[in-house]
């Protein structure tokens, strides 16, 4: 748990700065992607530890699920509209808030129990995480795609490659919850 939060300080203030000033990203990205590359390795270093193979299945359904998500989104069988992108940027908000209390909570001793069992509920509650991750994704997929038609500043290819970058990794680290719960099971 402690490896585990102890880059999130430096992803959230990477992703504010990007956030507010985007022409920023440049700087940040690499900076972010330093930062999370190093958790991610302890992260799934533990993982693999307790449940050996899990972080091949985790980078594989990772893959798996961008792939479909782009051949999804390339085929227009899901389409980006403003009502979607409200719909999963305010759930993603719920989430982002819930996963906060959740940490705030095991500060002080106590946990959000079903998040770490093997319940049907828990397992529900990963896939529906990771749905959302992937949403995220075809919304990075639209983001990318209109700004290189409307030939936005050269700033935003960092911009959106940043934004790409931490919807994966969120992805990858919700393919580890679920994979997790599911190989407990």
């Amino acid at each position: 748990q402690y490896i585990e939060t102890r880059y999130v300080p430096l992803g959230v203030i990477c992703a504010i700065g990007v956030h507010f000033k985007p022409t920023l990203a440049r700087i940040l990205g690499p900076i972010y992607a330093i930062g999370e590359g190093f958790a991610l390795g302890a992260i799934s270093k533990g993982y693999e530890n307790w449940q050996n193979g899990i972080v091949v299945q985790a980078v594989g359904a990772t893959l798996g699920v961008t792939l479909v998500t782009f051949v999804l989104y390339r085929t227009n069988v899901i389409k980006v509209t403003d009502r979607f992108k409200r719909t999963v940027i305010t759930a993603t908000l719920g989430l982002m808030l819930f996963y906060l209390v959740s940490f705030v909570i095991s500060l002080f001793g106590g946990s959000v129990s079903f998040l770490n069992s093997t319940s049907l509920f828990s397992i529900g509650f990963s896939i529906l995480a990771a749905g959302l991750a992937a949403a995220n994704l075809a919304i990075d997929f639209d983001f990318i795609e209109k700004s290189a038609k409307a030939g936005v500043p050269k700033y935003m290819e960092w911009y959106a490659a940043f934004a790409l970058l931490v919807t994966l990794v969120w992805l990858y680290l919700e393919m580890l919850r679920l994979l997790s719960k599911l190989n407990r099971r």
